[in-house]
């Protein structure tokens, strides 16, 4: 228990970190981006950039949770959900800024990401035999 406490809490922070880190790659990389990130005025390419930051932030987060709890099934979900819980209300106050394709690809990606994350650490150690399902 205590180690799906843990796995969650360092997901959770992992995602954090790793976020900040690929936004800083999209301001560099992406011409206007750091301009248009006060007033959410993305381009396509941005929104895209946007979207596969999170998506690999979340793979990351998950692939962490997966080798701290690499037992837990749960430990993902719930980092998800807690993800979910935190970035709900904010889509909903920005809803009219960016189109619903947005909000509902990083909405519902989330978690899945998440949890295919750990999957990525699980699965080359459940065929060698070295976890075990909980």
């Amino acid at each position: 228990m205590l180690r799906t406490l843990a796995s969650i809490v360092a997901g959770l922070i992992t995602w954090g970190v790793v976020v900040t880190a690929l936004d800083f790659v999209l301001r560099a990389a992406i011409p206007g981006y750091h301009a248009a990130e006060p007033t959410l005025a993305f381009t396509l390419p941005m929104k895209i950039g946007r979207l596969l930051e999170a998506a690999i932030t979340s793979v990351v987060a998950g692939y962490v949770i997966g080798a701290i709890a690499p037992a837990s099934r749960y430990a993902p979900w719930i980092a998800g959900i807690v993800l979910l819980a935190v970035f709900v209300p904010e889509h909903i106050h920005i809803g009219s800024k960016l189109p619903l394709w947005y909000h509902l690809t990083f909405l519902l990606t989330l978690a899945p990401l998440i949890a295919a994350g750990a999957q990525l650490y699980r699965r080359p150690r459940e065929r060698a035999g070295l976890v075990s399902g909980h």
